[in-house]
């Protein structure tokens, strides 16, 4: 796999669903990856990128900022209210808002700071118990929040349970963004993102796809 092969994947996929070309985003899913391999993406290239962590891309992004100013970095795994602060600094988006609590906390650090990155509301389409995510039910009294809030909420973003055909939950998160107003839909990984293309998807999250196996201590 690789960079070029992930990027000429989403060309295609584009293409069969009558997109635009250039219309989906890659972004680069780069949580426990070696650094080595990371700087090679880098390198290609390649400037959107993904962290699962607040620690994680602490530790590693404002070095690589420093020498790559134009990197662009997104937040797709969970947030706690006590890492806001941190978050709203580290990241240009912030994909996985699902609770009042979170949307309420960064509105408030937004007002201290003067700034804030683009918000994606996080749908739990599966509405399962171990996820994060709103109910899909309640996505749309959070993206009225969020709005209510003034908060830049942009799109929204879903993962899809591992044993149910994907296809189906992108085209629930599309009918949701389509109702609500919302133009971007973050949705698709390493197995599914061609699905998620021909539903709608404007960026997809791949990780291992891109810089191969996960190295985990």
């Amino acid at each position: 796999m690789g960079l070029a092969e992930i990027e000429a994947r989403i060309r295609k996929a584009e293409a069969e669903a009558g997109r635009a070309a250039g219309s989906v985003k890659l972004v680069a899913v780069s949580k426990v990856q070696p650094l080595e391999r990371v700087e090679a993406v880098l390198e290609e290239g390649h400037r959107l990128f993904g962290e699962n962590k607040v620690q994680e891309a602490a530790g590693k992004w404002p070095t690589l900022r420093a020498r790559y100013p134009d990197v662009v970095l997104h937040l797709v795994g969970p947030l706690q209210t006590n890492k806001a602060r941190q978050a709203m600094e580290l990241f240009d988006r912030i994909e996985t808002v699902d609770r009042p609590k979170l949307a309420r906390t960064l509105a408030r650090l937004r007002d201290e700071t003067g700034q804030c990155p683009e918000l994606f509301v996080q749908v739990n389409t599966g509405e399962e118990d171990q996820k994060a995510g709103v109910l899909p039910k309640e996505a749309d009294a959070l993206v009225a929040l969020c709005r209510e809030l003034e908060l830049p909420v942009v799109g929204l973003m879903c993962i899809p349970p591992v044993e149910e055909e994907p296809a189906l939950h992108f085209a629930l998160l599309a009918k949701i963004a389509a109702r609500t107003g919302l133009r971007e839909l973050s949705m698709g990984m390493s197995a599914d993102f061609e699905r998620a293309i021909a539903q709608g998807a404007t960026s997809v999250r791949v990780g291992s796809g891109v810089f191969g196996e996960r190295v985990y201590e």
